[in-house]
């Protein structure tokens, strides 16, 4: 079964978490991610958009050490790597998903 790749954390750049987070999309998936309080499989955070469009935006969100892929099964399920990001950007992200759910 194949892997996917995550970044270690001392490899992640608050530029590149803050450039993930610069898009719509992004910020979504990451604002449902954090309300579930659970993993999501990827037909759950489909937004309806195309699966193609959705794999770019997962890619991204992986390779800014925002999201963590896990594969269980044939499912694909995603959590926000919160606790490694807060280690490491202390309250960026808790900053970010209140912003995020004062717009909403």
């Amino acid at each position: 079964m194949r892997q996917i790749k995550h970044p270690n954390m001392d490899q992640v750049e608050l530029t590149d978490i803050m450039y993930a987070l610069s898009d719509p999309t992004r910020l979504e998936i990451v604002g449902r991610l954090a309300n579930a309080g659970r993993k999501l499989t990827c037909g759950e955070l489909d937004l309806n958009r195309p699966k193609s469009s959705m794999s770019h935006h997962f890619k991204i969100l992986r390779a800014a050490g925002l999201v963590e892929t896990l594969i269980e099964g044939t499912e694909h399920m995603n959590a926000l790597r919160v606790a490694e990001i807060e280690q490491k950007f202390p309250g960026v992200l808790q900053s970010v998903l209140i912003a995020l759910n004062k717009s909403s």
